[in-house]
């Protein structure tokens, strides 16, 4: 016995000193190379009584190590789904972080609460009010863009009225022609910009943002994009319909906005333009007036629908 120790020792002290290369080396690497067919033979060989083992050892695990198992199991779900919720939280509040940065937005965050009570109104309630410093009028977004804008406030909470509700009006513009119209909801949820002349280019996929007149909404926030367009014969406007930016689907976290900055106003431009829109649209329900007058019909209904528009723009 002691003279294998003091082989293994001398073999040892040998292999170590003569570097990568030597005779102990070359014996070593010729002995590995002979015996691994034999090891990989033998692996092969015992991996089914390996696994037999295994099943043999749950099959007689005890009831309690059992439970143990099935509550750690249990945890362990709890927690994946812990992490899993505070990762999409993570990336939505990034998300109104993004908006809140890229527009400089004076706002502050709350929580969507509730839906619509009723079929009739598309409305949701979030989980600040008037002691948060909120006010009826104040526009609400989520990480894409405008969703709608509160309309009524208590202590605690405050309820927001969508964009697409068709009670809901935004003044808005193309951005890439800057024709302004007014964006409204319709009954089947729908939206629809309305008033863009014909005499602008609009085309589908052209992006539709708030134009900042009336002082209510910050110019500029992404409203949707055009899904449609569509020009009839001896039309002075154009029929476009507007896919939403900014869907309250799946969305928890918004931010309302509480003050405009100067820059976030519309500009003398603008407003001169939707004076200019405002003009044709007078001219065009004094024409309609006045056929009416001569035909005895249908020009008390145009002039109204005109009215109607120029109240609530002016009310935004």
């Amino acid at each position: 016995m002691i003279v294998f120790c003091v082989l293994s020792v001398l073999l040892l002290t040998f292999y170590i000193r003569e570097g990568e290369a030597g005779p102990i080396h070359a014996v070593r690497s010729g002995v590995v190379t002979v015996t691994s067919p034999v090891r990989y033979v033998g692996s092969v060989v015992a991996s089914p009584f390996n696994a037999l083992g295994n099943i043999f050892s749950n099959l007689t695990a005890s009831q309690e190590t059992l439970s143990d198992l099935k509550q750690q199991n249990a945890e362990l779900t709890g927690q994946v789904a812990q992490l899993a919720e505070a990762k999409e939280t993570a990336e939505r509040l990034e998300g109104l972080l993004g908006l809140q940065s890229t527009y400089n937005l004076q706002s502050t965050a709350a929580r969507i609460i509730g839906g619509s009570s009723d079929a009739w109104s598309q409305t949701v309630t979030i989980d600040k009010g008037s002691l948060d410093g909120f006010e009826i009028g104040m526009p609400v977004c989520n990480a894409y863009g405008v969703i709608g804008q509160i309309t009524e406030v208590a202590l605690s909470s405050s309820t927001v009225l969508l964009i697409n509700d068709e009670t809901s009006g935004v003044s808005a513009m193309v951005q890439s022609s800057r024709a302004q119209g007014m964006l409204r909801g319709q009954a089947d949820g729908s939206l629809r910009l309305e008033y863009v002349s014909t005499d602008y280019d609009v085309q589908v996929g052209d992006i539709v943002i708030t134009s900042g007149l009336g002082g209510v909404f910050p110019k500029g926030l992404p409203l949707g994009t055009v899904s449609s367009v569509e020009r009839r014969d001896n039309d002075v406007y154009y029929d476009i319909v507007v896919r939403t930016s900014a869907s309250t689907e799946n969305n928890e976290e918004v931010l309302v906005i509480t003050a405009l900055s100067d820059d976030q106003r519309a500009t003398d431009e603008d407003i001169a333009a939707a004076n200019d829109i405002d003009s044709v649209q007078t001219s065009t329900s004094d024409g309609d007036s006045q056929e009416s007058d001569q035909t005895g019909e249908d020009g008390s209904t145009d002039g109204q629908d005109s009215s109607d528009t120029t109240d609530e723009s002016t009310q935004e």
